[in-house]
């Protein structure tokens, strides 16, 4: 062989290497690139269950808020007092504020028979008939075995008087004052109707007059005597003495 064909050869070969080292070249490229690629897949893949999994921690966690706000409340309203028997009489007494209790006291006494109830008065006063109509109420809950506590905050004006002894214990707070006086009437007309009416108010103010004396350690002449022609404040150590209320609080 000559030696011009010897170097053609080894030319040839030195080609094929090169180009095979290209191709290899090329090669370990394709194989980083396809890593590359799947490396990305699988962080982009990662990344989509990342997400996933913050947006269920996310949705979780607003569950658990609701569920939370929920059970907040419903623990509130549960914690209203007419769950517990509790009924405020914060109104004047007059024909709305006397139906408004008694439709609350009629739903407790048939849906729980015999629960104790509680009555708190810090009322003003009113309308003696309507109180009245409350008391005869507060009687028949009484007869059919609930136990009823009324109570005078603040104070118990006038017909609230009345109708805190209306209760089986019947309790003020220490700083609450109870206010006794004859009844009052704006009465208009002809003077035998006026004579009329005054002849029926004397008929109710003689049932008041009972309604003390039968709930304190005192007599009916005792009671005429201390609101004949004013207002009659009591406090509450005075109405424990006398016997207005079974307890101060």
């Amino acid at each position: 062989m000559s030696e011009e064909s010897l170097t053609a050869k080894e030319l040839a070969e030195a080609e094929l290497a090169k180009a095979e080292a290209e191709l290899a070249k090329a090669e370990a490229k394709k194989a980083k690139a396809e890593a590359e690629a799947a490396h990305a897949k699988a962080e982009a893949e990662s990344e989509k269950w990342r997400a996933q999994a913050r947006k269920l921690v996310a949705e979780a966690s607003i569950t658990e808020i609701a569920l939370l706000r929920e059970q907040r409340r419903e623990t509130e309203e549960l914690a209203q007092n007419k769950y517990h028997h509790v009924y405020a009489f914060t109104d004047g007494i007059g024909s709305t504020s006397v139906s408004n209790c008694i439709n609350q006291l009629t739903l407790w006494m048939r849906n729980d028979p015999g629960c104790p109830i509680d009555i708190i008065f810090k009322s003003p006063g009113g309308s003696v008939i309507d109180g009245m109509a409350l008391f005869d109420f507060i009687q028949e809950l009484r007869a059919k075995n609930h136990y009823v506590t009324t109570m005078a905050l603040g104070w118990a004006a006038s017909m609230a008087g009345i109708l805190l002894q209306a209760g089986d214990k019947r309790v003020i707070g220490r700083e609450a004052y109870v206010l006794i006086h004859e009844i009052s009437s704006l009465a208009i007309g002809k003077i035998g109707e006026m004579e009329d009416e005054l002849k029926f108010l004397k008929k109710i103010q003689g049932r008041i007059l009972d309604i003390f004396s039968s709930r304190s350690h005192v007599s009916r002449a005792y009671f005429a005597r201390g609101w004949k022609r004013k207002d009659w404040w009591l406090d509450s150590e005075e109405c424990l003495k006398i016997g207005f209320v079974d307890e101060v609080r």
